[in-house]
Parts: structure tokens; sequence; C-alpha cells
């Protein structure tokens, strides 16, 4: 399994309005998308306007080919809302309860 995990810098007082359009927008489109298992939206307590969108997919291969041919789109959905541009990391997936996935077994 593979995550990707977007940092967002959110105008100040859009974190809310951010977060319903990954809600509302966005998730209808990822999970139309091969491989995609889930999505996390998290709003910092500590910083309001930082919000981090952890999507989930069954392989790197998947998550690659959603960020060539859709997140630009995305990016441009939410453009209006962000103070800057989100910064996109990828990572193998150690560990997930959730998911039932121990090191070893995701690979």
């Amino acid at each position: 399994m593979f995550t990707r995990v977007v940092e967002l810098s959110c105008k100040s007082g859009k974190s809310k309005e951010l977060a319903n359009t990954i809600d509302e927008r966005i998730v209808p489109i990822l999970k139309k998308q091969r491989g995609f298992v889930d999505e996390m939206v998290l709003v910092s307590d500590a910083d309001p306007d930082q919000v981090l969108a952890i999507s989930l997919w069954n392989a790197r291969e998947d998550a690659e080919q959603y960020h060539r041919e859709q997140f630009p789109h995305i990016r441009d959905m939410v453009r209006q809302l962000l103070g800057a541009d989100p910064v996109v990391r990828m990572f193998d997936v150690h560990t997930s309860t959730m998911h039932r996935i121990a090191a070893g077994r995701a690979a």
C-alpha cells in the first residue's frame, strides 16, 4: 500500500471551506481512480490554516497516475482557498491497523 500526503496552507479562515471542498468535490473524483483506497483530511488544531490530505492507494503506480492525470485539475479547484502551493509527499505504508497492514505485507 502507498500514501500521498498533501500539505495545504489555507488563506486565513478558509480551512473548513477547503475541507468541505475536498469532501464534496475531490473525494468523488478520487473514488473513481484506479487503486484508490481511502482519504483522510486533517485540520491542525495548533494552526487552523494548515490542512493535511492523506490518500491511500493500492500501489505507487496508481498514486502516480492520479498525480499526473488528475492532480493539476484538483489543485486548480482549490487554488483560491490556498495561501501557497500544496506540498506533496509520497510514502510506502509500513503499518496501518485500519487496513490490517504490517511491514513486509505492504510491499
